[in-house]
Parts: structure tokens; C-alpha cells; sequence
């Protein structure tokens, strides 16, 4: 067990890059989280403001009139959203950082990742309200604090009204005193120190090691296209919405090919083949058939939804939150995405789904915790002629940590 206390001064990845801290990140030690230094860091300037808080519920009108979640079992990141954010905005925050407002709405649940939201809107008082005329129109910060990620139809939305915002699904307590007490400015800087590293990148292979002694390798061509991050930063007053906890860098595919592990949310592991960066289909190495039968119906009935999005990599030493908002941004993990990317700058709109509902964004996220069944035994970059080892056994590789180190 460490005893050090890393002092909230010192918040580089790379004074973190010891083996014994990599393997054991819960002995990291945070600052306490202080909503003021999150929100002057990522929304500089903060001054003359308006502010706004979302959050979703599965029947908003009920649940928000009055704050009636309140006296209610379960809602963990909406009565987080009341404690660290609506609590102090009433009580000095907004006026500390000059901004106005700091009222909560909700709206509708999506039930399903980045999928885009209904237009209706409820306060506190039970008025319905609209998205686009009373909230995006209206605020100058939204903060987004659901159940369910709203990062892409937020991108959209920020683009046509003009606003900045935040998006922090899933945001629980460890979220809240780790990836979110975070120095935002150093995050971003070690974002793009990797990004550097792996920018212009020609193709990046995955070497899967099962328990049954099988390797798997999954090949995704990138065409030397500029690595892209997320640093959590909304500086200046341009339209931008930050995916908090940040930390990572990511392609959007052009080509892949191949096959890769995934674990169902059933726990049922599957091997998925990839043909022209799309899941063709879906074979049972481990547990229930129906709910590869399920996956392979909804393959063959809307293909886009097996097409291939994003390639992501961490870039953050953080404690397992488990919740893939967080976990995905840890250095040594990496993710792929199926569905929509549009907000990451590529070509697969909402439009091009047979059914609303199908298009999502979802993460595949390797990491220990989320995949023990499976090893990502080595991640390469192919740029050049040349190769470099990104990833090894789920530990960043000797490139990566020195790119940190610069």
C-alpha cells in the first residue's frame, strides 16, 4: 500500500507512471472535488455566464416537479447533481465564478447512448418546457448530468445555438472525488503530449489473448488522419461541449478488418468478426446463445449498427469507477465504438440508422476490470514503416511513457 500523498500541486500523468501506482491506481490521492476549480478551469471565463443544469428522467415531469426524487430510493447521479452543483450554485458558487442562473431541468430518458433527445423540458415547478427555446437559446453553459451520455446530440445542439457545456454521465462518488478533482489544464496538456505521440497514425493493431490460448487481432486503418482528444477544456466562448472525466485520444476508423472479444452486459462473452470496419457477426465462446442470437438479428436488420466509429486510448491514472465514462480514460485501456460519430468529426449521422433507437453510440471498453476473460496483449501504431507498441498487457508501453515524460 502507498503512503504518499501526492500533494494537488503535482498532477502530471507522468509523475504517476510507477508500476506500483499503474497497477494499483486507487492509492492515487486526489484533491477534495471543488465544483469552483472544476468549472473556472474547464469554462474560462466563467464571468457574465448564464448556467444551466440538465439531467433525465424516465418521467421528468413527476420527478423533477418539486425535486421529488429526493424523497425517493435510487436517482444517484441526479441527487449528485443537486449536492455538488445546484447546492453550491445557490449558495455563493455562481457569484464566486460571475456567472448567473444555475437552474435544473430534465428531460426525457434516451435509454440508449448519445441517442438524440426529445424536446421537451420540465422545471422544478413542473412547467413544460422546450430544449431548443428555453434552454439552448437561453444559457450560455449547460451541464449535462444524466443517466444515459448525451455528448452527441449536445455537440449538435451547441454548434446551432452557440452555447458551451459539459456532459458527466454516470457521475457517481468515485467520479466525483478522482476523475473530476483533477487539474483539467494538466489533463489536457498530458492529452496532448500522447496525442503527438500517436497523430498521422497509418493503422493500429489489437492483439486479444483469450483463456483458451487463442490470439485474436483486429486491424483498424486510419489513412495518417491527425489523432483527435478529449482534454475536458471549453476555453474562450466557442460553441464546445466537454465529455467529463476527459482524458483520452481517438480516431474515427476509415478501414477495419479482423476479430475481437466483446462481454456482453449478460456477462456472456462474445467473438465478433469485422469485414470494411463493420461487425458482421457474432460467434458464443461463453455464455448465453440467445443473447448473441439477439446481437446477430439486430446486425442483420440495421448493419450501421455494427459499423465501427471511434478507436480510443486513456491517457489518465485513475481509480475503476465502473462506469465506462470514466474507466475508458485510463491509460493502458483502450475502446472501440459502434454507431454514430458524428460528433467526433466522422460520416455516420443519426439519418443513416433504419431506427431511431439504433443509433447510439457505444463503447467496447477493454480494461481489466470490465474484460478479466480476456488479455489486450499488445496494441501496435503502425506509422511510416515503422511500428511502436502503444499498449502491453493492459499497461502503457515504454513509447507512451516516454511521450508523457517529455
Amino acid at each position: 500500500m502507498l503512503t504518499q500523498t501526492i500533494e494537488p500541486a503535482v498532477k502530471k500523468v507522468s509523475d504517476y507512471l510507477s508500476d506500483e501506482i499503474m497497477m494499483h491506481p486507487e492509492t492515487r490521492k486526489f484533491p477534495p472535488f471543488d465544483v469552483v476549480r472544476l468549472l473556472s478551469t474547464v469554462f474560462e471565463p466563467t464571468q457574465g455566464c448564464k448556467v444551466c443544469i440538465l439531467t433525465d428522467f424516465n418521467e421528468p415531469q413527476k420527478w423533477m416537479k418539486d425535486f421529488a426524487f429526493l424523497d425517493s430510493d435510487g436517482f444517484e447521479v441526479q441527487k449528485n447533481a443537486i449536492k455538488h452543483f445546484y447546492e453550491p450554485f445557490k449558495n455563493g458558487v455562481m457569484e464566486e465564478l460571475g456567472m448567473t442562473g444555475g437552474e435544473m431541468f430534465a428531460y426525457y430518458c434516451t435509454n440508449g447512448s448519445n441517442l438524440d433527445m426529445k424536446d421537451d423540458v420540465f422545471d422544478s415547478d413542473g412547467n413544460h418546457l422546450s430544449l431548443d427555446k428555453d434552454i439552448y437559446s437561453e444559457y450560455d453553459i449547460v451541464l449535462c448530468i444524466t443517466d444515459w451520455s448525451a455528448t452527441a446530440p449536445l455537440t449538435a445542439k451547441c454548434k446551432e445555438f452557440g452555447f458551451r457545456g459539459a456532459t458527466m454521465h454516470g457521475m457517481n462518488d468515485v467520479i466525483l472525488n478522482s476523475g473530476l478533482a483533477v487539474d483539467y489544464n494538466e489533463v489536457a496538456a498530458d492529452a496532448e503530449k500522447m496525442r503527438l505521440a500517436m497523430t498521422k497514425a497509418d493503422s493500429i493493431e489489437i492483439d486479444f489473448a483469450l483463456e483458451d490460448g487463442r490470439v485474436l487481432t483486429a486491424w483498424l486503418g486510419l489513412d495518417g488522419q491527425e489523432a483527435q482528444k478529449s482534454q475536458g477544456l471549453c476555453k474562450g466562448l466557442k460553441p464546445d461541449v466537454a465529455n467529463l472525466p476527459a482524458g483520452e485520444i481517438y480516431y474515427v476508423p476509415t478501414d477495419a478488418r479482423g476479430e475481437f472479444p466483446m462481454k456482453y452486459d449478460d456477462g456472456t462473452l462474445g467473438l465478433l468478426t469485422v469485414t470494411d470496419r463493420t461487425i458482421i457477426k457474432s460467434t458464443l465462446l461463453e455464455g448465453n446463445q440467445d443473447t448473441i442470437d439477439a446481437h446477430n438479428t439486430k446486425l442483420a436488420n440495421d448493419p450501421m449498427t455494427g459499423t465501427l466509429g471511434e478507436l480510443g486510448f486513456g491517457t489518465q491514472i485513475l481509480p475503476v469507477s465502473f462506469q465506462d465514462i470514466q474507466d475508458e480514460k485510463v491509460i493502458g485501456t483502450c475502446h472501440l465504438a459502434t454507431g454514430r460519430d458524428d460528433h467526433l468529426g466522422g460520416d455516420i449521422v443519426p439519418e443513416m440508422f433504419k431506427t431511431h433507437e439504433n443509433s447510439t453510440h457505444d463503447d467496447i471498453l477493454f480494461a481489466p476490470h470490465k474484460t478479466p476473460n480476456f488479455n489486450v496483449k499488445e496494441a501496435r501504431m503502425n506509422r511510416g514503416g515503422q511500428t511502436e507498441v502503444i499498449i502491453e498487457n493492459f499497461r502503457p508501453s515504454e513509447f507512451v511513457k516516454n511521450a508523457l515524460r517529455s
